[in-house]
């Protein structure tokens, strides 16, 4: 059984918004029977943060293309995207790159 984890989570250019315009959750995961991937935060952002238009913020299993992720401040795409088993405390940031014209 992996343990529960502290994560803070960090939403900007406008994600933020969907999030009922709170940049900063300090989230408590629960402890489940595989280790806490980027895939299940989603999900989990998905089901419990996401306060309208998820189409906006996930994608598939994905992020949208235009959401740039940091990991403790490196590119997810170096970390192993949707793999990235999560630590205690990391610290994950979603920046989204589109803005309407």
């Amino acid at each position: 059984m992996a343990a529960p984890l502290s994560v803070q989570l960090e939403f900007g250019g406008g994600a933020e918004l969907l999030f009922d315009g709170v940049r900063k959750h300090q989230v408590n995961l629960p402890g489940q029977s595989e280790p806490w991937n980027l895939r299940h935060l989603l999900m989990w952002i998905k089901e419990n943060l996401l306060k309208e238009r998820p189409e906006l913020f996930v994608q598939g299993e994905s992020v949208r293309p235009g959401i740039l992720v940091l990991i403790n401040d490196a590119d997810w795409e170096l970390m192993g995207n949707l793999e990235y088993q999560l630590q205690d405390q990391d610290h994950v940031v979603f920046i989204s790159t589109l803005h309407g014209g």
